[in-house]
This record gives structure tokens, sequence and C-alpha cells, in this order.
């Protein structure tokens, strides 16, 4: 057969199957039935189940805070969220001058704060909007460590006031405020408010009040900062180590509301002087100064500093992940499903062909999602990948390279569907894996080579989860900004989700997964 019939059929195949999955033997009555070459899709059997998350990797700028509890009788329990978070200084960071009667600079009236709050902002939540709840905030008594994982243990940095030399001291604050995710005491009037261009101007808070010795306790540092005296505030790093090391936040009372916390603000309000162009302080026509209050945001939770989410579920989760008749996704920091590939079963009948296209499906149950008022929905985006790189995969910041790591987005109005169209590079990169473990092993044993013994040593050992891959609940955020948008990060779904997914254990009533491969071969 001439190399360039082949050449044209081999495109006009991978052509008409990016259009349609079911290739069949498109294109085979060009050639002779002697040396044509035939595409096929065949399935292999795959299993599943459960995998229990424990701990995820989350660096996140979003703080999650409160407690909801499963309305379904038979559902996933409760699980409780919290946060730590450090706040941001500037650089060389000054509060405002006091005003000076002789050089006219200057501006505040008196040399102490009005008043001192801690502010948490949120955008949205999950879960009863009226829901009374209470908010406890604690100061940190140690530096927290740069590590993200969601089984942080919170009493590791507070409580402990004896580590902190009293001259350093600003507090070692807690404080309580009831509080509900809609607000009801704030008016339409300042709730609907927008400026000039239609933006709102209200922004969702639940405000602590902070004791005005503490506000003094910082403006005086700062104030022996601007002399020299100190360098607590010529970065964050100083501001965190000398000043404060952050704050402690969660919800001590209250079940059924999540808050999405945006930043945390730590404000002081100051009493102002009316001055002219020249400094000079303006005075009222009963001689009396002209005076004004401001309240300011002095330091704030950023993405320059470190915060870290706390989850903790209740016993339900565990049982929900030893069930074996299906498997399950569940966030957060809950359930994954675990997917055993056959790449054996496939290189062992497929190894003369060319692997075109491999298909993976995973189909969940029907979810009755209006059955309780407040249910959780099934995960809109999953990941697949390697379980191998599970974790490292989100330390590193990864992206899916559609190669160990895949993306799939739930078709919740046809199929009720994860579907993974083509991971057959995947399948290649494994197979080939094993194949090169064992040639190397092989070379390196010579005449007492056991390819039995082999197997058995390399799946228990450096090819453990060789043939595993997770299913993982996550959120992908895209470059808006492009025509084509593209991927610029994937981060654990940390809110409220999840999906029964068909599958799971044979032997324990569960169901086999089908994985679809499509390959060519000369015919014979």
């Amino acid at each position: 057969m001439k190399v360039k019939y082949l050449g044209i059929l081999l495109f006009a195949i991978l052509a008409f199957y990016g259009c349609d999955d079911n290739t069949g033997t498109l294109g085979m009555s060009m050639l002779p039935d002697s040396d044509g070459i035939s595409a096929t899709t065949t399935t292999f059997d795959v299993t599943t189940k459960s995998l229990l998350a424990e701990k995820v990797y989350a660096k996140t700028s979003t703080g999650y805070v409160g407690k909801f509890t499963d309305p379904a009788p038979e559902g996933f329990g409760s699980y409780e969220a919290s946060f730590l978070t450090e706040l941001n200084c500037t650089d060389d960071f000054k509060f405002p001058a006091v005003y000076d009667p002789e050089k006219h600079v200057g501006t505040m009236a008196g040399d102490t704060v009005v008043s001192a709050q801690l502010t948490i902002y949120y955008s949205s939540w999950f879960g009863d909007s009226l829901n009374p709840c209470r908010m406890s905030v604690y100061e940190l008594d140690k530096r927290l460590e740069n590590k993200h994982y969601t089984d942080i243990n919170p009493k590791e940095y507070y409580g402990n006031e004896t580590d902190k030399p009293h001259f350093e001291k600003t507090g070692y604050f807690e404080l309580h405020k009831a509080y509900t995710a809609y607000d009801t005491s704030v008016p339409d009037s300042v709730r609907n408010a927008t400026d000039s261009n239609g933006n709102s101007l209200f922004y969702p808070n639940v405000t602590l009040p902070l004791s005005k010795q503490f506000g003094n306790e910082l403006l005086q540092l700062n104030r022996a900062y601007q002399r020299g005296e100190n360098d607590f505030f010529k970065n964050s790093e100083k501001f965190i180590d000398n000043v404060l090391k952050g704050v402690y936040i969660k919800t001590d009372y209250g079940d059924g509301t999540i808050l999405y916390v945006d930043r945390v603000d730590l404000q002081m309000q100051f009493r102002f002087h009316y001055v002219d162009s020249l400094g000079v302080k303006l005075t009222k026509k009963d001689g009396k100064d002209s005076l004004y209050y401001s309240t300011a945001t002095v330091f704030a939770s950023t993405k320059e500093v470190i915060q870290a989410n706390k989850f903790e579920s209740s016993e339900e989760l565990i049982k929900k992940a030893n069930e074996t008749g299906w498997s399950y996704l569940k966030s957060p920091a809950g359930i994954f499903t675990e997917a055993t590939l056959p790449y054996d079963k496939i290189h062992e009948e497929l190894s003369n062909d060319t692997l075109n296209a491999v298909k993976l499906t995973f189909t969940n149950y029907n979810q009755e999602s209006n059955k309780y008022k407040f249910s959780m929905s099934a995960p809109e985006t999953v990941l697949l990948l390697r379980k191998k790189d599970m974790d490292s995969f989100f330390v590193n910041n990864e992206l899916a390279n559609n190669v160990t790591s895949f993306v799939a987005t739930h078709n919740s109005i046809e199929t009720n569907q994860y579907t993974f169209m083509n991971i057959a590079r995947l399948v290649s990169a494994c197979i080939n894996e094993k194949k090169t473990a064992k040639q190397k092993a092989k070379e390196a044993a010579g005449t007492s080579w056991n390819e039995t013994a082999w197997e058995t040593e390399w799946s228990e050992g450096e090819g453990k989860d060789w043939d595993k891959v997770v299913i993982i609940p996550v959120v992908v955020t895209y470059d808006t900004n492009s025509s084509t948008p593209s991927i610029i990060g994937i981060q654990h779904d940390l809110k409220p989700t999840y999906a029964k997914l068909k599958g799971g254990d044979p032997e324990q009533g569960g169901t086999k997964l089908q994985i679809e491969v499509t390959y060519t071969s000369f015919n014979k």
C-alpha cells in the first residue's frame, strides 16, 4: 500500500472522530481488505471507590466560617469552618501626625484613638441567611507557619500569653458578636445604595468593637517607630513578628450558615482638624475648633500574608466514605473518588495497535436538590489526575496539562455526567512508565530476572498507585481578558457540594464502569 494513502486515511479517521465518538470503521472501503486498517472501539472495566480526603491544600484568600449540617437524615453529617489570618502592614506605615499649632503641620486633634474595630467583610454565603450565629475572634500569640492544609490546629496559635514580652503586647483580645448572614437591621436605603456608576456601596460585614486601649497601644507603638525607637512598622514581617501576629475567626453558635469572607480589616477612627491651604486649623464662629471624624482601614488581610482555613467534619463523613455500592464526591475537604484503570489489560490486548482516544465517564445519581431548603448541589467542575500527584498538583499550583491531569464540567441538563473525552495520553504515559521500569529492572537483574517477583515488588512499592486516578471537586479560574479564555488557576472547591457516583465495589453491590478505547490496527 502506498504511504501517501495511509497518511490520508489516518487524517480522515482522526477528523471524523473529532466530530463523533462512534468511529466504527470510517473510511475502510477506501483500501483493499488485504492491506487496510481498522478503527475500532472497545471497552474495559473500571472499578471505583470513595477516598476520604482528610486534609487538602487550600491556599486561598477566601476565609470560610460557620457550621453546616446536611439536612438529609442519611447525609454527610456536619462540618465546621474557621480560619486564621495575618494582617498586612504597608512598608514604613505611619499614623497621621498630630496638629502642631506653631508649625502648622499635621491634622490629628489629640494623640489618641476615638475607636477601633475589626470588620469581617463577605460577599456571599451558603445556607440560611437568617440563621442566628455568634462569631468569636481571638488574637494569635504565635506566628502562623506558611502551610495551607485544612487540618491546621488553631489552638497551637493562640492562648499562650506568657510567650510575649509585655512591652510588645497589644492585648490578646477575645471578641464575640451575634450576627445573621443577611443583616435585617440594615435599611434598604443603605443596602441598595450605589455610586455614580451603579456599583453597590454596601458590603455585608460583621463588625466587632476593639477596646480603645488596644487602639492607643498600636498608636503609641507607631509613634515610637516614627521616633526611631523600634522597627515594628517597617514592613509586614516586622509588624507581624512584634505587634499583631494575626487573628483566628470561628463561629461558636449557630448551625446552617457558612460565610465566604473576602477580607478582614482592622479599622480605627480618629478626630481631625479642618485646616486651610496653609495648614492652619479652622475654627467655628464661636471660636471652637472645627473638627471631623474619619475611620480608616489601617491593617488588612491581603494576598501578601498567610491565611489558613480549618475544616472539621463529623463521623458521618467517614461512614459515607466507607459505603461500597457507589462512590462519592464531597467538598470541602471531604471525599474524592478513586478509579483503578485497566492499563495492563489495555496493553495486553492492544499492544500492537494505536490508541486514538480513550473516553472515561462518571455518572451521578439524580440528586433531589429541592427536597430540603438548603441542599447541596453537585460539584460544577472536577479534576482527574494520577493519585500520586493529588497533593503536589495543588502545592505546586499546577494547571491541567491533558496528559496526566484533565478537567471536566458537570453536564447537569442532558446526561448528569462528568465526561473526560480523551485521556489516551495518560493511558499511554502510564503504560510506558511501567514498561520502562520493567526493562530497567530486567537489565539490572540479568539471568536472575523473575518477572512475577518483580510485578509483586513493584506493585507494592514504586508502582503502588500506578493505575490509580482520583476525581476531585475543584474551582477553575480563567483569564477573561482574552477572546479565548484560558485556565490560569485550579484550586480545591471549598464550598459545600456533593455527588453520588455510579460504580463502587462490584462484589459489594456496586457496578463496574466502562472505559471506551478507540484504536486503529492493520488488517491481518
